[in-house]
């Protein structure tokens, strides 16, 4: 809606005008998945993946909506949003969300001993210190706003954040003192490659960089699942 309604103003607006708009609606459908997820005050994290599941339902229903009513000029830019491409943040659109991803990225470090904690279980982190709740709030926020900002500057880019965290923990173990800046690392490289390779792959013409990466990370999520089918079906 905020691509729409850019476009329709002024199309240099959308740059500052999405990100603020993606962190808003993040935040307040994130917030209801978290209330619909929360039991005698603790939150579920299998039932927060369910009620993100049907929220992703309803957003993609509106989404549709927006395309059927869409012109042609706004099409554009939202059939861009949707696949997923960098060829459209230049400097401009750095500026809006690099100073708060950064801020997300410097921040979570600190919370590391913290998660390494609830490696152990959210009972064992509370006899350890940690406000548990408190934790998992403070983390969705901060990763709602980093996620909002590059998907409001890029475009849906799936399935990085699942293939980089889970490569740095085969080889550098569960410790988020590495993993956390180590998953950066390795997912900004994965972005680059995967954005060099789209480029190339039907030169002159660019392939959106959302698409190779879900061509990449679909497999894997269903490695993931039939590695580890025996705790899914326990849900």
């Amino acid at each position: 809606m905020t691509i729409l309604l850019a476009h329709a103003i002024a199309p240099w607006a959308q740059a500052l005008i999405t990100p603020v708009a993606a962190f808003v609606g993040g935040l307040v459908v994130a917030t209801a998945a978290s209330r619909v997820a929360r039991s005698a005050g603790y939150t579920r994290v299998t039932t927060l993946l369910l009620a993100g599941l049907a929220a992703n339902a309803l957003a993609a229903a509106g989404i549709g909506f927006i395309v059927s009513v869409a012109d042609p000029g706004a099409l554009r830019s939202i059939s861009f949003w949707m696949f997923g491409s960098l060829a459209k943040a230049g400097w401009r659109e750095i500026a809006v969300g690099a100073p708060l991803m950064v801020a997300v990225m410097l921040w979570l470090p600190s919370q590391a001993r913290a998660l390494n904690a609830l490696l152990l279980g959210e009972a064992e982190a509370r006899h350890l210190g940690v406000d548990v709740e408190k934790l998992k709030r403070r983390l969705l926020a901060a990763i709602v706003l980093a996620v909002s900002c590059c998907v409001a500057l890029s475009g849906l880019i799936g399935f990085v954040g699942l293939l980089a965290p889970h490569w740095v923990r085969l080889w550098a173990g569960p410790d988020h003192r590495l993993l956390l800046p180590a998953s950066a690392l390795v997912g900004a490289s994965l972005l680059t490659f995967a954005d060099l390779a789209s480029r190339l792959a039907f030169a002159p013409q660019e392939l959106p960089v959302g698409i190779l990466t879900a061509a990449l990370g679909a497999p894997f999520f269903l490695y993931l699942l039939l590695r580890h089918r025996d705790r899914v079906e326990s849900w």
